[in-house]
């Protein structure tokens, strides 16, 4: 299923699923039975699942939007955390070559994650305005799992137990602040923390299971700026699972459903990788458009 956050067309924020090319209100099509927010309904989704499987066999079309008639946002607007990790090898490669380094052998030993701002997300088809600092604004090239079960020090083997979803991300980057930041060896912050896009739904882990590798998934990554393909990456190159993610994070803390793991940038998945001579940094008027196979489209105008 695919589930998202939206404004109706009284301008209301709301929550609910999508059936075909239309958009259910799933505190309204259940008389309150189903919550109006997904955090809500992914910490109970065990139980409410059965809820939805049954109204969705007796929905009618009055009971449901049209997709025009709405406006997507970020499908977790405040989720509890965001945790974004390093986990693609050609990326971290990229990235260090770029800056005359080699890559850490620490970065071999464990997953390397930041905590970036949890109250920044957009949705798809919202502005994303370049911060005032910055000339050098980059996308990055994502996907995310959602967090649906609490738990602490999750093995890796049993890591797909406590995934609810995935989305696409859109890391944005402020590299010029970025890399100041970074050399005192603390950060990325306020590099990135203005704003981070996920979406334009999350889709339940079973519609990924067509696309499953052991503990990979073998899903197309795109990134286009203004129509045009700029990188072009698939998730089955990572180098850590989602598994091994979770493993790290949750050690000796407790995770929460509604958290986002983000994977990290896929190899050749920002312009920083691609280098300005491949093309120029985002400037306002710059649309950017992150596709996954089985996650659909996010789409971001730059202000």
């Amino acid at each position: 299923m695919k589930f998202v956050t939206f404004y109706n067309p009284e301008g209301q924020l709301r929550a609910g699923w999508l059936s075909g090319d239309r958009v259910v209100d799933m505190n309204l099509v259940s008389k309150g039975e189903l919550p109006n927010h997904l955090i809500e309904l992914i910490k109970n989704h065990e139980e409410y699942m059965d809820v939805i499987s049954r109204l969705n066999t007796k929905l009618t079309h009055l009971e449901s939007y049209s997709i025009n008639e709405i406006r997507l946002t970020a499908p977790l607007p405040k989720p509890p955390s965001f945790r974004d990790f390093v986990a693609f090898e050609t990326h971290v490669k990229n990235a260090t070559k770029r800056s005359g380094d080699t890559v850490a052998p620490e970065w071999y030993e464990m997953p390397i994650f930041y905590f970036s701002n949890a109250n920044a997300m957009k949705g798809t088809n919202e502005e994303v305005k370049r911060p005032a600092k910055c000339s050098r604004l980059d996308y990055e090239l994502e996907m995310a799992c959602i967090i649906g079960r609490e738990g602490r020090n999750i093995r890796a083997d049993v890591a797909e137990k406590y995934i609810f979803g995935f989305t696409i991300l859109n890391d944005w980057s402020a590299r010029d602040i970025q890399l100041k930041e970074m050399k005192v060896l603390l950060g990325p912050a306020k590099g990135k923390d203005f704003a981070t896009s996920i979406g334009p739904y999350i889709v339940t882990k079973d519609e990924l299971d067509p696309y499953r590798l052991e503990d990979k998934y073998d899903l197309e990554m795109t990134a286009a700026v203004n129509g045009k393909i700029l990188s072009r990456g698939n998730f089955k190159d990572i180098y850590y699972s989602f598994g091994q993610m979770i493993e790290r994070a949750s050690e000796e803390v407790t995770l929460y459903p509604g958290d986002i793991i983000g994977s990290g940038t896929v190899g050749f998945g920002c312009i920083m990788e691609l280098g300005p001579e491949t093309h120029r940094w985002l400037e306002p008027g710059d649309e950017v458009e992150l596709t996954i196979t089985g996650l659909g489209s996010l789409k971001n105008k730059i202000v």
